[in-house]
């Protein structure tokens, strides 16, 4: 035991030092000795959440099933590992005992590793749960620096303007921290619309946005540009929610062309203290409390970029441990996508992790569409709040951060 451990930090440590596109290869091989494995393969989940793309693979599976698109909804034991984030162990395909471990950082679901061994072991088992993890934490490092990881996670072509739009989300679409939960989605439209969410973490606060800009194609997505790194400007710089609202705001009228946007920008106190909220002429958020899911009708400034906007105001949020938070853009609920019900669907996923949550409501919104892609960008944020005094997870959140 001892001496594998060893083993596998040796292994971490020649990842680390080999090139950023060598690095799954150190650790599959490393897997392949120490567990005689007949084959190491790693599969990324895409970024809407929908399928995988199995893009590496050393084992000499034959090069047409490397590039293998596999539908989540059809994984079948694939869905299970991301759903559960549990390792699994399947059926034997003839190549050895398979088994299935996810790989995952703070909630953020990367994909999933697999192997096919000839004997398993308890230890051995724990060892390839514990590896996963590791080769989460390398992936994170590596893909600063190659775009490997960012083919891998598209399963479609990407547009100019989606390029420019999938550049302005966080590089991570959950996160787990002993106070919050959170997950986002986007899935963007035939011509893409322009919406962005964004969130950041700091010692004392949670950040969060949501903005929808308005037009198609790179216009909006250029505006989508000065929205998002404006409000990341003033909040970098310590600013206040108001000013945050001001700058995002002021960065619309400098573009001129009478240029606008919906929004939402938060801030949530770590130790509970409170809740705010500006809202641009944006759809108001859900809220899930005991069982329970109420629209917040809070007060509704105009969008960004209008010019007889004012000051934005600024509102508090009643948020206590337990309750569950939605922010989501109108492509949600217009359109082909008017009949989903949101409501229902969170009182549905109520006990889901919040990656699990926006699967499903962006999944609704895409098969509304029956196949055809859809003419409007639909986004949600979905945030757990379990407050200041909870030191664990949820239950079915990664068992690791």
């Amino acid at each position: 035991m001892a001496r594998d451990r060893i083993g596998l930090a040796e292994v971490l440590a020649a990842a680390e030092d080999a090139a950023p596109v060598d690095s799954l290869d150190v650790v599959a091989r490393n897997l392949r000795d120490r567990f005689a494995a007949r084959y190491v393969s790693f599969l990324f989940v895409d970024i809407v959440g929908r399928r995988m793309l199995r893009v590496h693979d050393t084992a000499g599976v034959p090069p047409e099933e490397r590039a293998e698109r596999i539908p989540l909804a059809e994984s079948g034991v694939y869905d299970e590992v991301l759903r559960s984030q549990r390792l699994v162990l399947a059926g034997d395909r003839g190549r050895g005992q398979r088994v299935l471990a996810p790989v995952t950082n703070r909630g953020d679901t990367i994909g999933v590793l697999e192997l096919f061994l000839t004997e398993v072991t308890a230890d051995a088992l724990a060892q390839i749960e514990e590896a996963a993890h590791a080769l989460a934490y390398i992936i994170v490092t590596d893909r600063r620096f190659t775009d490997l990881y960012h083919w891998g996670n598209r399963s479609t072509t990407v547009s100019l303007a989606a390029e420019i739009q999938r550049q302005l989300l966080p590089a991570a679409a959950a996160c787990e921290a002993p106070q919050f939960t959170l997950a986002g989605a986007l899935v963007p439209a035939a011509t893409i619309a322009g919406d962005t969410y964004d969130y950041s973490l700091d010692t004392h606060t949670l950040h969060l946005s949501i903005t929808d800009a308005m037009g198609h194609d790179t216009s909006a997505s250029l505006m989508a540009t000065l929205l998002v790194n404006a409000s990341r400007g003033a909040r970098r710089a310590g600013e206040d929610l108001a000013e945050q609202a001001r700058r995002t705001h002021q960065a619309l009228l400098d573009h001129g062309n009478r240029t606008f946007a919906t929004g939402q920008l938060l801030r949530i106190a770590l130790d509970g203290s409170g809740a705010q909220l500006v809202n641009a002429g944006h759809p108001w958020p859900l809220r899930v409390r005991d069982g329970a899911v109420c629209e917040l009708r809070l007060a509704v400034d105009m969008p960004f970029g209008v010019r007889i906007q004012g000051p934005y105001r600024v509102q508090d949020l009643d948020l206590r441990p337990g309750d569950r938070l939605l922010l989501h853009t109108d492509g949600m609920q217009e359109r082909e996508a008017e009949g989903v019900d949101l409501p229902a669907l969170l009182r549905k996923t109520a006990a889901e992790h919040p990656r699990e949550v926006v699967r499903t409501l962006v999944g609704a919104v895409t098969d509304a569409y029956d196949g055809k892609p859809p003419r409007d960008d639909a986004t949600v944020l979905c945030l757990d709040w379990h407050g200041p005094e909870s030191g664990a997870l949820r239950a079915n959140a990664s068992p690791r951060p």
